[in-house]
């Protein structure tokens, strides 16, 4: 992911080295934090981490307080909330989803923020306060948001697609990809067939479920970071994925392009949140309110290419992706774009039932893909067999 050093990233480069020659440091308000550390679990590729050539946002939070952060990464919601459920691991600072922070809520797995820590909090657009899953802006501030659309290749795909259909056309059997965790696959078939994403009848479930497994026999696989090589090789050409992540594989392959599909989409905001074991409260406040900071925030809106809640971003005419259309799409798009919601237990139950039986089948049509390429394979082996051994006893 190529990323270009902005003016603010100079300034703050240069401003570090001034800082080092003259004794004249950045630190945290409360010097008892420097020397401690925070673990922060977010999903892959989602912050400049100084690769190629992008701003190191951890190691300047390090250096601007003496706080050290522990990075590591997850796939999808349900990875982390595994995770978070089963106590594996320890964290001070996570990033889920809404629908996955109203269900930490109610289990009762992340802890009410100090927003007297966090003064950058008034940085945040009012569009993004008081959304159902933390109706009061108590457990969360927002990272990052997005809507889900489908990318595909121009050179593979005939027309301007409009929608959800394309994933279930037979002409791109083999090139098709789906999402791999349940709320959002299921959500391509439900926007398809009129079913609310956020249902609580099972029969409608099990409509989506079977609407998912009508496309198994042309799908390739079901991915997650998988994607990216994938669409940006020309191995698959259409796939269903986050906006901002179009962005990225179009840097690599610029026969992509990108729509929202007619029928409706889903609109998902990813939120800071600090899980209720946490061992460093504060700490996890310092590198939230780090986080709002007006320049560190536009350099993450830059890297990872997703809308931004802040409006210091949204405000600064050096924001490339100001008015983006993609981004930041029409009234008309919105309109018809919904929120995940935390769901029963017993339709969460039902829909992982379904999930695991979609998940089966797929694997059962990868199964009989490779026995099928194996038989050939080896019909092919035996006829260049016969027709060497047929060679000799002519030659004989």
């Amino acid at each position: 992911m190529k990323k270009t050093i902005s003016l603010v990233t100079m300034f703050i480069l240069v401003f570090s080295m001034f800082s080092g020659i003259f004794g004249i440091g950045v630190v945290a308000d409360d010097n008892s934090l420097s020397g401690t550390t925070i673990n922060v679990y977010n999903w892959g590729e989602y912050i400049p981490d100084g690769s190629e050539d992008s701003f190191n946002i951890n190691a300047e939070f390090t250096k601007r307080t003496g706080i050290n952060v522990n990075y590591n990464t997850y796939s999808s919601n349900e990875d982390l909330y595994s995770k978070l459920k089963n106590g594996g691991a320890n964290y001070d600072i996570i990033i889920p989803s809404d629908y996955m922070i109203e269900r930490l809520i109610k289990e009762d797995l992340v802890q009410k923020i100090d927003f007297t820590n966090v003064p950058n909090y008034s940085y945040i657009s009012e569009d993004y306060k008081n959304l159902e899953y933390d109706p009061n802006n108590e457990y969360s501030v927002p990272y990052a948001a997005g809507l889900v659309g489908i990318i595909y290749n121009t050179e593979v795909v005939e027309g301007t697609p409009d929608s959800w259909s394309i994933m279930w056309d037979e002409k791109y059997a083999g090139k098709i990809l789906n999402i791999n965790n349940p709320r959002d696959a299921f959500a391509t078939s439900q926007f398809l067939l009129g079913i609310d994403i956020n249902t609580t009848n099972l029969a409608d479930w099990d409509r989506a479920a079977e609407k998912i497994k009508e496309e198994l026999p042309i799908l390739q696989k079901l991915v997650m970071d998988e994607i990216f090589n994938l669409m940006e090789s020309g191995e698959a050409a259409i796939a269903p994925y986050y906006a901002g992540d179009f962005f990225t594989m179009k840097e690599i392959n610029d026969k992509l392009a990108f729509f929202y599909p007619k029928e409706g989409t889903n609109f998902f905001v990813d939120a800071m949140c600090i899980p209720k074991d946490a061992e460093n409260k504060a700490g996890a406040e310092a590198y939230i309110n780090f986080l709002l900071e007006p320049d560190i925030s536009l350099e993450i809106a830059e890297y990872i290419n997703y809308m931004t809640p802040n409006t210091a971003v949204l405000d600064n005419d050096e924001y490339t992706h100001k008015g983006n259309e993609i981004l930041y799409p029409s009234e008309e798009v919105m309109s018809k774009s919904k929120i995940f919601r935390h769901l029963p237990t017993e339709v969460i139950d039902h829909m992982n039932t379904k999930w695991d039986e979609i998940k089966l089948g797929n694997l059962s049509v990868t199964v009989l893909i490779v026995c099928l390429a194996a038989v050939i394979a080896i019909i092919v082996a035996f006829v260049i067999y016969k027709k060497v051994q047929k060679k000799r006893r002519d030659e004989a």
